[in-house]
C-alpha cells in the first residue's frame, strides 16, 4: 500500500507478521520490489522456512563465541578450539562481517582461507578451522539466521592434505633409541612398539594394568595437560581397550618394576577441579610425580639425536604406535583387529594410515591367482551352490 512517503524514496510497504505472530514492516522504492518480497515471505512462512532480516546482522564473532559456549565436549578439545578460533578466526576481520553478509558472499570466506594459508597454516590444521566455522552456519542455519553454509559451496575451496606415508622404526632404531634415554624410561619406548601406546597412555600404565599371567595390557587412563595442570582421563575418544602383551615387553616392564619400583600418583579426573583419582604409575619422574610430555620430550629428543635419528616430526614418540601397526600387520593381524589395538574408531581410518605397510598383501594375491591358473585350487562357481529350493 502506499505510505505517506509516496512519491518520495522507499514508499512502498510490506506488512507482515512472522512466525512468532510479531508485527514487521518492509519499506522499498518500487512497487513490484515490495511484491516480490511480499510474495517471498509468503512462501517461506508458508514452508516454515521464515528467517527475520535482522537476525542474520548479528556477527560471526558474536554468535561464533555464543556458539562456544554451549559446547560440552572435552577439555581439551575445547581449549584447542579456543586457541585456534581465538587466533585464526575471532582475531581476524573476518569475523566483524555480520552472519548474512558472509552467507552471501562465499568470496569472502575463499579470501579469508587464503590468509590462513599465507599466515603460514598447515593444510590439515587450516581444515580443522574451517571444519568448526563450517558448523557454526550450520548451527545459525537450524537457528533461523542465516539460508546457506558460505563454506560448502563449490566455489570455496579447501587446501588438500597431501597425506604422508608413515615410516616406522627398525627394531635396530627402536634399541638404540631407548637404549639412550634415562634407564627408567627405556622400558617405555619398547612397550609403546609393542602395544601402540600413545604417549599420554605410556605415561598412565598403572601396575594393574599389567596381567603377567593372561599376557594382555589394559589401557585404561592417559595424562593430559589441561590449562596447565596435570590430569587423568579415559585415553582418546573414549577408547578402553585391550592389547596383548608380547613375551619381550613382558620380561622388560617385569625388569622395570624391580629397578624402579612403581609410584602411587594422585591426580584430578578430567579437568583440574575433578576428583582425585590415584593409580600406582610404573613410569615417572625420579621424585614420584607423573610425568608431563613437556618435560619428558626434552628427554626423547636428546636420545633421537644422540642415536643419530632425524630430528623430524615424524620421529616424535608417535613412531612407536607406527611400528607397533606395522608388526601387527607384518604377521597377518587383520586390520579391523589393528585398529581395535591403536583404540581407533574407524577400521578405514587405520587402513588409509597403513595400507601401505601391507605390501606382501598383494603378492598374496598374486600367489592365490597363479595357484587358482595353474589348477592347484578351485573356487565354488554359482552350479555349485545350491538354492534355497534345492535346500
Amino acid at each position: 500500500m502506499p505510505t505517506v512517503e509516496h512519491g518520495r524514496g522507499e514508499r512502498w510497504q510490506v506488512r507482515y507478521r512472522d512466525d512468532a505472530g510479531v508485527q514487521r514492516k518492509l519499506n522499498f522504492e518500487t512497487k513490484p520490489a515490495a511484491e516480490r518480497k511480499d510474495a517471498e515471505i509468503k512462501a517461506s512462512l508458508d514452508r516454515d522456512d521464515y528467517i527475520d532480516p535482522k537476525a542474520g546482522q548479528v556477527t560471526l564473532k558474536a554468535y561464533g563465541q555464543q556458539w562456544r559456549d554451549t559446547l560440552t565436549a572435552d577439555p581439551a578439545t575445547l581449549m584447542q578450539i579456543d586457541t585456534r578460533l581465538g587466533k585464526w578466526v575471532f582475531g581476524r576481520k573476518i569475523s566483524d562481517y555480520s552472519m548474512a553478509t558472509l552467507a552471501k558472499s562465499p568470496s569472502l570466506m575463499q579470501a579469508w582461507i587464503k590468509e590462513m594459508q599465507e599466515g603460514g597454516l598447515q593444510p590439515s590444521t587450516l581444515r580443522g578451522v574451517v571444519t568448526w566455522v563450517s558448523i557454526i552456519f550450520n548451527a545459525a542455519m537450524d537457528d533461523g539466521i542465516v539460508r546457506r553454509n558460505p563454506l560448502l559451496v563449490k566455489s570455496v575451496r579447501k587446501p588438500k592434505v597431501v597425506a604422508k606415508q608413515v615410516v616406522p622404526w627398525t627394531l635396530a632404531t627402536l634399541t638404540t633409541v631407548a637404549g639412550e634415554l634415562p634407564e627408567r624410561f627405556a622400558a617405555m619406548a619398547y612397550l609403546g612398539a609393542g602395544c601402540g601406546h600413545r604417549q599420554g597412555e605410556a605415561f598412565a600404565v598403572a601396575v594393574d594394568d599389567i596381567d603377567f599371567l593372561q599376557r594382555v595390557v589394559h589401557v585404561r587412563r592417559q595424562v593430559r595437560i589441561i590449562n596447565g595442570g596435570l590430569v587423568f582421563s579415559l585415553p582418546k575418544k573414549d577408547k578402553v581397550r585391550t592389547v596383548p602383551l608380547p613375551d619381550e615387553i613382558g620380561l622388560r616392564l617385569a625388569t622395570h618394576i624391580q629397578r624402579h619400583p612403581p609410584a602411587l600418583v594422585t591426580l584430578p579426573w578430567r579437568t583440574p577441579g575433578g576428583e582425585p583419582h590415584t593409580a600406582e604409575l610404573l613410569f615417572t619422574t625420579s621424585d614420584g610425580r607423573a610425568l608431563n610430555r613437556n618435560g619428558f620430550n626434552k628427554s626423547w629428543r636428546s636420545a633421537r639425536d644422540k642415536a643419530g635419528v632425524p630430528a623430524t616430526r615424524d620421529n616424535g614418540m608417535h613412531v612407536l604406535r607406527h611400528t607397533a601397526a606395522s608388526a601387527w600387520l607384518a604377521q597377518g593381524v587383520d586390520i579391523r583387529t589393528v585398529a581395535e589395538y591403536l583404540g581407533h574408531d574407524d577400521p578405514g581410518f587405520t587402513l588409509r594410515v597403513y595400507s601401505h605397510l601391507m605390501a606382501d598383501a598383494a603378492d598374496r594375491a598374486r600367489r592365490a591367482m597363479n595357484a587358482f591358473f595353474e589348477g592347484a585350487t578351485d573356487v565354488p562357481c554359482a552350479l555349485d551352490v545350491p538354492s534355497e529350493e534345492s535346500g
